[in-house]
């Protein structure tokens, strides 16, 4: 199963000095039921795509939770075997978690089939989106379409090949 892990720079150099995600369970995105039903659709190429952007909107999660953490969103594409995630049938349809699994233990980071970063003219989005999230959370439109800003870059896509340098340790 194809599961999108959100990180932020600092998190995706852990993981290529350890070569791992994760520690133990961590959350991820995927298609879920609960996803197709948020989304709408049947089309597996949009529901990764979805999934990817829920991914995202949790890695600007992250940001908000850490201040120094470069403000560039970062989603790893992971396959991993399908009885090793799951999903809480509990926050299936929570309009907060479609698509949110958790991954029972850590995975190779040579598992990952891409990288997905944000390009360095988003950081200013990014950064407003981070800052705005907690009063979007709590129902301030204004806030919701600052954060809805960030989602208007594109992720660029990495090959795995690419971490050292997207981590500041390439040659």
């Amino acid at each position: 199963m194809r599961v999108y892990v959100p990180l932020t720079l600092p998190g995706l150099a852990e993981a290529y000095q350890t070569g791992e995600l994760g520690a133990g369970p961590f959350v991820a995105c995927a298609v879920t039921p609960g996803l197709r039903e948020w989304y709408g659709s049947d089309d597996t190429e949009e529901l990764e795509y979805a999934a990817l952007g829920r991914a995202a909107l949790a890695s600007l999660r992250l940001l908000a939770a850490e201040p120094e953490a470069p403000r560039r969103r970062v989603v790893i594409a992971v396959d991993v075997a399908d009885r090793s995630v799951s999903a809480d049938p509990g926050r299936g349809l929570d309009p907060a978690a479609p698509g949110e699994v958790r991954v029972a233990g850590a995975v190779p980071l040579g598992k990952a089939a891409a990288v997905h970063v944000d390009a360095a003219d988003a950081q200013a989005a990014v950064t407003a989106a981070a800052e705005a999230l907690s009063a979007a959370d709590g129902g301030d439109d204004d806030a919701q379409s600052v954060v809805d800003g960030a989602e208007d870059h594109e992720l660029l896509w990495f090959a795995t090949q690419e971490i050292a340098n997207l981590v500041g340790r390439g040659n």
